[in-house]
Order: structure tokens, then C-alpha cells, then sequence
């Protein structure tokens, strides 16, 4: 393993650990419990919901695996412009952000402020974006090394895009408050 590349494995595991962490404290410190979260998204599609987490938690494994075991970082060339550090940004920007929607969303359920769901709304609106940057970045790869590996990737960054950036930042959103 490279340099960068473990670089970019400690960025994930403390983007992680921030992650879940988040994610533990604000179910834990949430007295309305996990539904509270959920705001005014209809039951029937809840189920939903928590299966396309599943395949995005399992996508995310695909894109990793690939960026970190299938690369060589001094050789990748995104768009003829960037190199491997482009990953860098582009994982910080997801899991970042990511760490901050749960206590973001719990602190608006509790206040009902009007800048703390602006503040979730651009924390799922970075998400997204990023997600979608994966995605660029992945399929303007200046490789000929079209593995199964690297399309596993592509489509798990293209599902992990279509979850976050439609499904939280746009569906989600708009049913939360409703």
C-alpha cells in the first residue's frame, strides 16, 4: 500500500469513526427515538429507505476496496488534471459533512430553527455533491483497466450518488418537514 492511499484509509477510518459515532450519541441522546428522524417521511417507504442504506453501506466497500487495493496512486490521472490526492478531497467532503447531519437534524427537531435545517440541508447537499464527484472521478480515470472491479465501483458510487443526493438531500428532505 502507498503513501497516499493509506493517507486516504485513515481519512476513512476517522471519517468513520466520526460517522458512527455520531450516529450512536445522536440515537442515544434523542428522546423521541429513532422515528423523530425520520420527520414526515411515510411509513410505507421507510422500508425503503433502510434497504438502500444497506446496498450504499455495501457500495461504498466497492469504491473503497477499488481506490485503495486496485490503484496505483502516482499513476492515476482523473480528467487529464488531478491526481490521486483529488480522492482526498472528495472523501473528506462525504464523511465530514456526514459526521454533522444526525446532531444537526436532532438539534432542528428540538429547536425547530430555521438555520440549524439550512445547515442540514447543506450538510446533505455536500454529501451529494461529493458523491457525485466520486462518480466523475471514477469513470474520467486515465485508465485502459477496465476491471470488475473498477465497474463494481462505478456503480457502487452511482448508487451511493442516486442515495445521497437524491434520496437524502432532495426526497428526505422535502417529506421531513411535511
Amino acid at each position: 500500500m502507498y503513501t497516499q492511499q493509506i493517507i486516504l484509509l485513515i481519512i476513512n477510518i476517522l471519517g468513520g469513526i466520526a460517522v458512527i459515532g455520531s450516529y450512536i450519541l445522536g440515537l442515544g441522546g434523542q428522546s423521541g427515538g429513532v422515528n423523530v428522524l425520520w420527520g414526515g417521511v411515510p411509513v410505507g417507504i421507510r422500508p425503503v429507505y433502510t434497504v438502500s442504506m444497506v446496498i450504499s453501506a455495501l457500495s461504498y466497500f466497492a469504491f473503497i476496496y477499488y481506490v485503495l487495493f486496485r490503484l496505483v496512486p502516482s499513476e492515476v490521472m482523473i480528467a487529464n488534471h488531478f491526481g490521486f490526492i483529488l480522492f482526498f478531497f472528495i472523501f473528506i467532503l462525504i464523511l465530514a459533512p456526514s459526521a454533522f447531519w444526525m446532531p444537526l437534524t436532532n438539534s432542528y427537531v428540538n429547536t425547530h430553527s430555521n438555520s440549524t435545517w439550512i445547515a442540514v440541508r447543506i450538510v446533505l447537499g455536500l454529501v451529494g455533491l461529493a458523491s457525485i464527484a466520486l462518480v466523475w472521478a471514477l469513470l474520467s480515470l486515465q485508465t485502459k483497466n477496465h476491471t470488475l472491479a473498477y465497474w463494481l465501483a462505478v456503480v457502487g458510487s452511482a448508487y451511493f450518488a442516486f442515495h445521497t443526493a437524491v434520496l437524502d438531500a432532495i426526497v428526505w428532505a422535502a417529506l421531513f418537514k411535511q
